[in-house]
């Protein structure tokens, strides 16, 4: 069923039959609610009576899944509500349709993007708060730098996190207006009332697309930094490093080397994040030159943010019980942080604390560690209370 054979009488080449096809079936359940408001504001203009209203509700209740033989989701909804369903587009069109749908769909995918983030933050801070002090180096350059704890570098892990959410947040805020009563591009001369938190151009209503754009920048970014958390990982869990050993349900062994156990998790999300960025570009790519209102070209809008949201789901969950079930081996993680050299810094500011300039302080302390006669000093406090910081962490999660 098409929504156009009105003026188009001819059938379509099977060729651009498929070429056209919107591969659109997971809009299905916010296009219902879409159109469940839609005809309650027909209702309210005069245009469905009471019984006319009942009947689409009860038909849309029952509405699970789209023919492949629909062209879309919204003539898979028209169709199934039979002749009722006549009259239900007065007053809209598919442009002001799909931008509604389209919105419910990001703002929801936001709200199941911060329920895992919260999951594998809640995980990584449950690690923090037990390895609050255990001590670790801390890298600059992939070379050890200074001494930190293992809790207080798992806490930079969730600071990232908590950002990615805040993204998420406003990516979701984008998408709240409603374009609905925008129609093709111009509104409607029936009566029919404007529904909540309407946007305010017509035209833009039916031609934005940076909600969606802003919710693949938010992706683009979480995965940027669960590649950042998965190359750490790798690292950590190699035999070089030695820090952590993989748990079993989070890790895969080798076809051909018995030994093996492969960080293949968080290999592969860092690998999901060039996919994520390529995402956020193509969609900038293709609304980047097209003129106002609605091209056919904002069909491709809906490929890479659904596989955005699978992607999001898959990465944060496996990684959640990567983390919960990762075996830190302190004793590998101590004897690293006990480098003397990890405390060059402390010494030079030890004669800073004695009124030598610190340029001076730094000059004397390398010609030591030249010589090798540098003396690390007594550990100073230099990190603040990192047990007090995850529970702060948590109570911002929570």
């Amino acid at each position: 069923m098409t929504l156009w054979s009105g003026r188009v009488e001819s059938q379509l080449a099977p060729e651009v039959w498929d070429f056209l096809h919107a591969h659109d079936a997971e809009l299905l359940p916010y296009d219902l609610q879409g159109t469940l408001l839609h005809a309650q504001r027909l209702h309210a203009a005069g245009i469905l009576d009471d019984a006319e209203l009942a009947e689409v509700a009860e038909k849309l209740a029952l509405i699970e899944e789209i023919d492949p033989a629909d062209e879309d989701v919204h003539s898979a909804i028209e169709r199934q509500l039979g002749d009722v369903g006549r009259k239900i587009h007065a007053g809209r069109s598919r442009n002001d349709q799909v931008a509604a749908a389209f919105r419910l769909y990001v703002a929801d995918a936001c709200v199941q993007a911060d329920a895992a983030l919260a999951a594998f933050a809640g995980a990584i801070l449950e690690r923090a708060e037990a390895e609050a002090g255990a001590p670790m180096p801390g890298y600059t350059h992939l070379q050890r730098a200074q001494p930190v704890t293992l809790g207080h570098h798992l806490l930079a892990w969730v600071e990232m996190l908590e950002r990615d959410r805040a993204r998420f947040a406003f990516a979701a805020a984008q998408a709240a207006p409603s374009p609905l009563g925008a129609g093709a591009l111009a509104g409607s001369t029936l009566p029919i009332p404007a529904p909540p938190n309407q946007m305010r151009n017509s035209i833009d209503a039916v031609a934005d697309r940076d909600f969606a754009l802003d919710y693949l920048y938010a992706s683009a970014v979480l995965f940027t930094h669960l590649s950042r958390i998965g190359e750490e990982l790798v690292l950590w869990t190699s035999s070089e490093f030695g820090f952590a050993r993989l748990p079993e349900e989070a890790a895969t062994g080798s076809s051909i080397m018995p030994q093996k156990l492969n960080p293949d998790v968080a290999e592969l999300a860092r690998g999901k994040a060039g996919t994520a960025v390529g995402r956020l570009v193509s969609l900038l790519v293709t609304v980047k030159g097209l003129p106002l209102a609605y091209n056919r070209d904002l069909q491709q809008d809906k490929p890479p943010v659904f596989t955005a949201r699978t992607d999001i789901s898959g990465a944060l969950g496996a990684l959640t019980i990567l983390v919960s079930g990762l075996v830190f081996d302190h004793d590998r993680l101590a004897a690293a942080a006990a480098d003397p050299l990890l405390r060059a810094t402390d010494a030079a500011e030890a004669l800073v604390a004695q009124g030598v300039p610190f340029r001076d302080a730094h000059e004397q302390v390398a010609a030591a560690v030249r010589a090798g006669t540098f003396e690390a000093p007594a550990p100073g406090e230099r990190l603040g209370d990192v047990a007090a910081a995850v529970q702060a962490a948590k109570e911002r999660w929570s």
